[in-house]
């Protein structure tokens, strides 16, 4: 048994650990911070005894008392991935399109005729614009592996951070390294 923690693990196996490792993040049976690192170390490991001790204080199999209830939905829908500022550009895209089509439908029913559909000019070429970005991040986002996901995510929230920072310079309150007269 100690020669099969010398064989070299494959691309599959790390894998499989990591969905394990994903799937005891779901329960509740490890923190976010345990679950990159745990994570970081699969993706890097190259022998089955570097795998091991990841999951070996995690049960083997997910108890069906554990499952939670039906109350629980998974992120449905072509949005629910997206980044809250493209689905703040949505909901102002589609506010828009209906005040248009508002007016529009308002128009043509009191000159008793359908109006030329202009609405079409102010949904088409901004909505396949909106849409052309949404659908490149999400191909760009779930092509990368989910570390390189975090880690993105991370650093943008940091940046983020410290832009809000630099914004309010004056009234900084020391939370980054912009120097300000507050850090």
């Amino acid at each position: 048994m100690g020669d099969q923690y010398k064989i070299r693990a494959s691309d599959r196996d790390r894998q499989q650990v990591v969905n394990r490792l994903r799937s005891a993040l779901d329960d509740g049976r490890l923190t976010m911070d345990e679950y990159v690192d745990r994570m970081g170390v699969a993706y890097q490991a190259a022998t089955y005894g570097d795998l091991a001790p990841l999951c070996m204080d995690l049960p083997a199999s997910t108890p069906v008392i554990a499952r939670p209830s039906a109350t629980v939905f998974p992120r449905v829908g072509y949005l629910a991935g997206l980044p809250t500022v493209l689905k703040v550009l949505w909901t102002l895209w589609l506010v828009a399109v209906s005040i248009n089509v508002i007016v529009w439908g308002l128009v043509s029913g009191a000159s008793g005729h359908l109006a030329y559909p202009w609405p079409v000019w102010v949904a088409g070429p901004y909505g396949a614009a909106l849409f052309a970005v949404s659908a490149g991040l999400t191909l760009f986002w779930r092509s990368r592996p989910p570390l390189v996901r975090l880690q993105v995510k991370a650093s943008l929230r940091a940046w983020i951070g410290d832009l809000a920072c630099w914004q309010g310079f004056l009234q900084c309150a020391g939370c980054c390294s912009c120097r300000g007269p507050g850090c």
